[in-house]
């Protein structure tokens, strides 16, 4: 079971104590594409890798090798609701490795001389989407769907990035890297108490409260992006339920009938009874307050409008219900994937941060894996029934001129 409390400078905290010879983390910073000032856009990954170049005594070598030198596996990055920075580590290093966070947080460095070589990888990240056509499709893609800033690419546009100074960057660590709206979640072999005195120089961190702007869609539409590729690559969205709707459950199973593995609806009529595609999948792409499922398949120029036109099929015959059999068999898959995520500690960090975003509370694993057992067919087809998969967005990229 996890706790949950706020610590006195609004830094949201939660434990949930294992027998476990390791401790992870997962950190949510307020800082994401969303919430990044107009003109200013790709902001946040500017300063993730900014902040990176040194923090109070230390510099960016000597950063790196103190946290090597405690053996902390880490990673980050900025995403399109917030930046994400997890770690994992074991417990007896648990005073050491928070004090450098704590560091990173409160007295970063963000060296002027540092500042063009992490515009450069910025630039470099955004313009490699060229290469990544379904990358690039599906960027678009979001940005079509989402009238809110919810569709920006957490990349940038290249503009911004090139106009970013160092000064209004440091002004924008200011302003949104803050403890209020920031979640830290701590998964393995440690206790409340020790946890707490090991956070006490985090609690230097302070900041104002952040914000987020609501999230809103536009009216479903159609657009291609014309690049002569050899492969067609296609995108579809629909509006869908969060975890925060009670349908939420019916909605999972269903998409995991749809798209779950090699005896799915979309793998076994799209690829293997007419083999269209070299790729083809349906995942959940929703944020805060707003439920999204994405489908993508990639396949010849001679073989898209087919293809297109099977995915909407496949997409709009869920509204006519799903089988007991393929209930069952989406049950063990979801379940399945749950157990297996639940073998990780980092894995179960950042599941209960998310949770604590999307939710204000984390559900323990046995509450999931009830929702999913107790889902009944009648509740999955009921669901389809009244929140058919039609009318999607469909974005397209590649030589699409034979597809209507």
């Amino acid at each position: 079971m996890s706790r949950v409390e706020r610590l006195p400078n609004g830094l949201l905290l939660a434990l949930e104590e294992r027998d476990y010879p390791g401790v992870a983390f997962q950190l949510l910073v307020p800082a994401g594409a969303v919430n990044e000032p107009e003109g200013l856009l790709g902001a946040s990954t500017l300063l993730e890798g900014w902040l990176w170049k040194g923090a109070g005594e230390l510099d960016a070598r000597a950063l790196a090798e103190a946290l090597d030198a405690l053996g902390v596996r880490r990673s980050s990055g900025a995403g399109l609701e917030y930046t994400a920075f997890s770690a994992a580590f074991l417990p007896e290093v648990l005073e050491e490795v928070f004090r450098l966070y704590a560091l990173l947080l409160t007295r970063p460095r963000l060296p002027e001389e540092g500042f063009e070589a992490v515009r450069s990888v910025a630039l470099q990240a955004l313009l490699s989407q060229e290469d990544q056509p379904a990358r690039k499709l599906f960027s678009e893609l979001r940005r079509r769907v989402f009238l809110s800033p919810h569709g920006r690419d957490p990349l940038g546009e290249e503009e911004s990035l090139k106009r970013a100074s160092p000064k209004a960057v440091r002004e924008d660590f200011r302003r949104r890297y803050t403890p209020k709206g920031a979640i830290l979640a701590v998964a393995g072999g440690v206790s409340w108490e020790r946890l707490l005195g090991a956070l006490e120089p985090l609690l230097a961190w302070e900041g104002e409260e952040a914000s987020y702007p609501a999230p809103t869609l536009s009216k479903p539409h159609r657009f291609t992006l014309e690049r002569p590729t050899a492969q067609v690559q296609i995108g579809l969205a629909y509006p869908d339920v969060g975890p925060e709707d009670p349908r939420f459950y019916a909605a999972r199973l269903a998409l995991e009938v749809l798209s779950g593995g090699m005896a799915s609806r979309l793998f076994t009529e799209v690829r293997e009874k007419r083999g269209l595609v070299y790729a083809v999948s349906a995942f959940p792409a929703g944020v805060k307050g707003q439920g999204l499922l994405m489908a993508y398949a990639g396949t010849t120029k001679e073989r898209a409008q087919e293809t297109l036109e099977v995915m909407c099929s496949e997409m709009e015959r869920l509204s006519e219900g799903v089988t007991e059999d393929e209930l069952a068999r989406a049950k063990v898959g979801l379940k399945t994937a749950l157990v297996m995520a639940d073998e990780s500690i980092r894995s179960r960090a950042a599941s209960m941060a998310r949770d604590l975003f999307v939710l204000g509370r984390v559900r323990p694993l046995w509450e999931i894996e009830k929702a999913i057992e107790e889902t009944s067919l009648e509740a999955v087809n009921a669901f389809l029934r009244t929140h058919p998969y039609r009318n999607p967005w469909v974005g397209l990229l590649g030589e699409v001129e034979h597809v209507s």
